[in-house]
């Protein structure tokens, strides 16, 4: 078995578990190294404690999962197959006591057929267990990331050459997301947002037909997956000139992002970083504009564990990958974000995204 699996192995026996079934492809592919989107066909891996592990696919996916996978044991099942016969064949007719699953990833309907072919006396929740494994990434997990980031970074790059004179923020999108697959990434790792002028309030917003303008604030916030792991940056630029006021509410914005980068220190606690950015906006009265927590976990989910909101007293690990991300949003007149991917190290917080953020006037 690879390291993930002993350690997931090792952490059963601590919660009591008998025997588990992971089921959400991403979880899959964290473990096994097989990355499927089964679609509505039965994706999963079972972990006996003391056994072989086995992967269960369907069989249009069994010679790809035997190249990629490094569970040796597959079983694949035809679409005419009821894929809970392979479940309770594997399992044998023993008690298995408490029985792992995702409860978050589990339908009702998958759930009642699990209970009806599997022995188990509880089911219980392998949820938090494998998002703590996945919070703390291996260098190679950091070293993804740090090229999805890369990724992203040129894709920002080349995007903004197409900021011209009549050109809509939904033009951009469109821009942006051809530049990915062009480049390299699987595809973006959430909707991508571009936003201009007043939209920019919108911590939100929904691009669409609104042509960029002279005086605008210009927001992209976009990511994109590589590798199976995702990055996630908002830089925000002005238009031909910058309005004093937004000026002043970006250098703001500027002063809590570094504040809460520097603020990412093992030890420390998840929530003390979104403190220390909030103090910076609060300081020079935007308190009331900053709407959300300061960022999120980031890995294979762009958001995943951590959240990292002010009450989140979880402590700070080496391996940690997270977003810092404050924002002002002063409706009719625009807003600022500036996001960064943070790797926490031994030496401190790793900065994985390295676009400049110093404030830059983009000219149509």
């Amino acid at each position: 078995m690879n390291n993930a699996l002993i350690s997931l192995e090792q952490q059963m026996t601590d919660a009591g578990l008998t025997a588990l079934l992971v089921t959400d492809p991403k979880h899959v592919y964290y473990l096994t190294g097989f990355a499927s989107n089964p679609h509505e066909r039965f994706l999963g891996l079972l972990l006996r404690r003391g056994d072989e592990p086995a992967l269960i696919v369907p069989a249009l996916d069994s010679e790809a999962a035997h190249a990629a996978s490094s569970v040796q044991n597959i079983l694949t099942h035809s679409d005419t197959d009821n894929p809970y016969l392979l479940l309770k064949e594997g399992l044998g007719s023993a008690d298995l006591g408490n029985f792992g699953i995702e409860k978050e990833h589990f339908s009702v309907a998958r759930y009642e057929q699990l209970a009806a072919f599997v022995p188990a006396k509880t089911f219980s929740d392998i949820g938090p267990l494998l998002r703590s494994m996945r919070s703390k990434k291996t260098p190679e997990e950091a070293g993804r990331m740090k090229h999805a980031a890369e990724l992203v970074e040129e894709v920002l790059r080349r995007g903004l050459e197409h900021v011209k004179t009549g050109v809509t923020e939904i033009e951009l999108v469109a821009e942006l997301e051809y530049l990915m697959k062009k480049l390299g990434a699987s595809g973006p790792s959430f909707d991508t947002m571009v936003l201009s002028g007043p939209n920019t309030a919108l911590p939100h917003g929904v691009p669409g037909s609104r042509v960029i303008q002279p005086g605008d604030f210009l927001m992209f916030d976009l990511g994109v997956y590589a590798a199976g792991y995702a990055s996630d940056i908002t830089r925000t630029f002005a238009v031909e000139k910058a309005d004093d006021k937004l000026t002043a509410i970006y250098n703001t914005v500027l002063a809590a992002n570094e504040a809460g980068i520097a603020a990412s220190r093992a030890g420390a606690t998840f929530g003390s970083v979104d403190r220390a950015a909030r103090d910076v906006i609060e300081a020079a009265g935007y308190g009331p504009y900053f709407l959300h927590r300061v960022g999120h976990g980031l890995g294979m989910d762009t958001h995943e564990y951590p959240s990292l909101h002010g009450l989140n007293e979880d402590i700070i690990e080496h391996g940690n990958v997270f977003t810092v991300e404050p924002g002002i949003y002063v409706p009719e007149l625009g807003g600022v974000r500036i996001e960064d991917d943070v790797l926490v190290t031994e030496d401190g917080p790793q900065t994985l995204t390295s676009f400049p953020k110093e404030l830059t006037v983009l000219h149509l």
